[in-house]
């Protein structure tokens, strides 16, 4: 990874959805993953108890994983608080990648904030490897690969990334920075992972964090570590109008625009038009979705959502959108229906 020296999985797990499942299950998944040959982990103190089940699931050999978590703090106070409860949570006294989570700009050694002054005594004492950030604006991530101040830097790769981001890849390559990529599926809007797993293979600096809650899941990806895909015509083409379909204007379900002060789960809303073509749509038709899908009549036009998106997409219009869609798309499921 970049000049870390560390020698990850290029299958790597992604931690978020542990915070869905039970410690029980999840420090099966954990395990599950180690004895399948994955070796690095990826997690945050944001991410609820999923620290806790890291900790738990590796304690007695981490030196055998490789474990980065984030920070999300605006002081040197806050950094170093938040690295000692990643610590305890992880049942570990070092940490071998510590990012800067959800970074807005590029820390550097000297500013009033204190945050990369932090990073760099935490390094010293050993308690951090690495350091790292991650970002969801471009500008940030450049930014960083080049400065000569980040080991690592994260940020959303798939194929359904435009050229610029993906100019990235090239950026870290150049500089010798770790690559780990988040999102690889979109959110949940790849359905086809082959395709997600090839697309990354085309490109050796790239790791990708899977995020996982099942053990089908899990297992699915070891299954082609050991019995790789191909590159068909077939999956070619569904690449290719996944690409014209998705690419562009459209919400990745990061929630950062939340929390919504109506109530409107914007993450899932604002990109409902897409689920509902990809996913499997009666499990939007229940009239518990109805009415999550009609708050957004309730939208108080305060943009906040808007200020927080780091796409910088019009969140209210997109949520405004998809409940016109949804309610066509409703009318037209229960006549099929009908008809059946």
């Amino acid at each position: 990874m970049g000049r870390t020296g560390l020698e990850v999985t290029r299958c790597a797990f992604g931690a978020l959805p542990l915070q869905r499942i039970s410690a029980g299950e999840s420090v099966g998944i954990l395990r599950a993953a180690y004895d399948g040959g994955v070796n690095f982990f990826d997690t945050a103190r944001a991410y609820y108890d999923s620290e806790d089940k890291i900790g738990v699931a590796f304690e007695g050999y981490r030196d055998k994983v490789i474990i980065a978590t984030k920070a999300q703090g605006l002081t040197a106070e806050d950094y170093e608080k938040q690295l000692a409860e990643s610590l305890a949570r992880l049942r570990t006294d070092y940490i071998d990648i510590y990012q800067f989570h959800l970074a807005k700009k590029c820390h550097s050694p000297g500013e009033p904030d204190g945050l990369y002054d932090a990073a760099l005594r935490a390094k010293a004492a050993g308690k951090i490897r690495h350091i790292g950030l991650t970002a969801h604006r471009l500008d940030v991530a450049i930014e960083a690969a080049k400065s000569g101040l980040y080991d690592t830097v994260q940020f959303p790769v798939s194929y359904l990334s435009s050229d610029r981001d993906l100019g990235l890849i090239s950026v870290c390559r150049e500089n010798n920075v770790g690559l780990i990529a988040m999102k690889a599926l979109s959110g949940g809007l790849i359905t086809d992972v082959r395709i997600a797993w090839l697309f990354m293979r085309r490109h050796d600096n790239v790791v990708p964090i899977w995020g996982i809650q099942k053990l089908s899941e899990l297992e699915e990806f070891l299954a082609y570590e050991k019995n790789p895909p191909v590159w068909s015509d077939e999956l070619r083409e569904k690449m290719s109008r996944d690409r014209l379909e998705l690419s562009g204007n459209f919400c990745r379900g990061c929630g950062y625009c939340l929390p919504c002060p109506a109530g409107i789960e914007i993450n899932w809303i604002a990109r409902m038009p897409q689920v509902l073509r990809r996913m499997k749509a009666e499990v939007f038709m229940t009239q518990e979705w109805r009415e999550k899908m009609k708050t957004v009549e309730n939208c108080v036009h305060c943009e906040a959502c808007k200020a927080r998106c780091p796409y910088e997409l019009d969140t209210p219009k997109l949520v405004a959108d998809a409940l016109i869609d949804y309610m066509e798309f409703s009318k037209e499921w229960q006549a099929t229906r009908y008809d059946l």
